[in-house]
């Protein structure tokens, strides 16, 4: 059952408001060094802010978004990242969907922001690729997309020919070993494994710069070879 839902993180908004407090933003990994001020910023214009422009453009095109994060029905239980050094960031240690079918039987939207506590309530940043990818396993999705900002998996970041335009688990393990993969995507390569792993049928990684991305990727046989990288 093709199951509907967005989950979304935000961090070019992060970035400015953390430029307006005088926060200079940290990256390990492709993951931000979230500290308990940055945690501040990031629950506030996630949840308060992206999230609710998310469900507010949703329901101006005529359909129905329920705005959510992962704090809320317990959705996404959290627990530290191992080692430590990326402060609050935290790893996604266990998933509780009934909220979300509820909504989606509904005929809604669910939007969800990466936000998410431990067992004790304290908050953690988790990363969206992340949180996408174990909630649609958890749905038991066929279909798992990231949107991103660049055209995809290339195997020369200076050459959008290079397009990757369908990968195995395997090949795309490859491009991350040999460093042809790096920064941001590293975790939304390692998220599409996870939830292929876990029983998701395709996992595609598109630019959604492009216009009707997602509706080509969805509902043409040509879209994923042009937009997106299929890890199968």
């Amino acid at each position: 059952m093709w199951r509907k839902g967005i989950e979304h993180g935000g961090g070019p908004e992060i970035n400015q408001w953390l430029g307006k407090l005088g926060i200079l933003p940290k990256f390990e990994g492709g993951l931000r060094v979230t500290d308990e001020a940055t945690m501040e910023i990031v629950e506030m214009v996630l949840v308060g802010k992206v999230n609710k422009s998310l469900v507010s453009l949703i329901n101006k095109a005529g359909g129905i978004g329920v705005g959510l994060c992962g704090k809320d029905a317990r959705m996404i239980t959290a627990r530290p990242t191992r080692g430590g050094s990326l402060g609050l960031v935290g790893e996604v240690s266990s998933i509780d969907t009934s909220i979300l079918r509820n909504i989606i039987k509904s005929g809604a939207i669910p939007v969800i922001a990466s936000v998410a506590a431990d067992h004790e309530g304290k908050a953690y940043n988790i990363n969206a690729d992340t949180a996408a990818g174990e909630i649609a396993a958890s749905l038991g999705a066929e279909k798992l997309i990231l949107l991103t900002d660049v055209p995809g998996i290339m195997m020369d970041m200076s050459d959008p020919n290079s397009l990757v335009r369908e990968i195995s688990i395997q090949g795309i393990r490859k491009l991350v070993d040999e460093g042809k993969v790096s920064g941001g995507m590293i975790p939304k390569v390692e998220c599409c494994i996870r939830s292929l792993a876990q029983g998701v049928r395709t996992a595609s990684i598109i630019d959604g710069r492009l216009s009707h991305s997602l509706l080509l990727e969805i509902l043409t046989d040509e879209g994923q070879s042009v937009f997106s990288a299929a890890l199968t």
